[in-house]
């Protein structure tokens, strides 16, 4: 109880601190949403990506051919033709698996694309969320949309050192 009544003490008395300091938030799909950059980056990202899926439906159409063309055949063909088929069918669904991880998969082309085109436009978001949270006094800025902290004044009084402290304090006396 003692640790307890310790941290509620602390805690009251940083509680005029916390009442003092100013709080903001933005809501990132909305910047995302309405900014030119962002707009025109989106689009420059969505042509890419309908190219290649273009390029993957092509693919899948082969597939389909070819497999349609086996069906029909399998009484025509001899047992070597039917293997020989039928390892074509195999090699290109393995080409489809393969062009779609490469540019789809984790770390893939698309993903590469997205990082290229959208870094400069997050490095100008991130600038403007500095620049308005020191120009308007902001202690901290809040993204509404991924629940983070975007923006810490240098003013603010980190109390992480503080309840660590706290916590091994609490820690030395249950060992004894």
């Amino acid at each position: 109880w003692m640790i307890i009544g310790t941290a509620l003490i602390f805690l009251l008395c940083m509680s005029a601190d916390v009442l003092a300091q100013k709080f903001g938030y933005i809501n990132s799909q909305q910047i995302l949403a309405q900014y030119k950059e962002a707009q025109d980056a989106q689009e420059q990202l969505d042509k890419i990506n309908k190219e290649w899926e273009a390029e993957g439906r092509e693919l899948q159409s082969q597939f389909q051919e070819l497999g349609q063309q086996l069906e029909s055949q399998s009484l025509l063909l001899s047992e070597e033709r039917q293997q020989e088929k039928q390892a074509e069918l195999q090699a290109l669904y393995q080409k489809i698996q393969q062009f779609q991880n490469e540019k789809w998969g984790q770390n893939g082309e698309f993903f590469r694309k997205q990082e290229e085109i959208m870094k400069p436009i997050y490095d100008k978001i991130n600038a403007a969320i500095q620049k308005v949270g020191q120009e308007e006094r902001y202690d901290y800025v809040f993204d509404t949309v991924a629940g983070n902290i975007v923006y810490v004044s240098d003013a603010t009084n980190d109390l992480t050192e503080f309840v660590i402290e706290e916590l091994e304090k609490g820690l030395e006396s249950t060992k004894s």
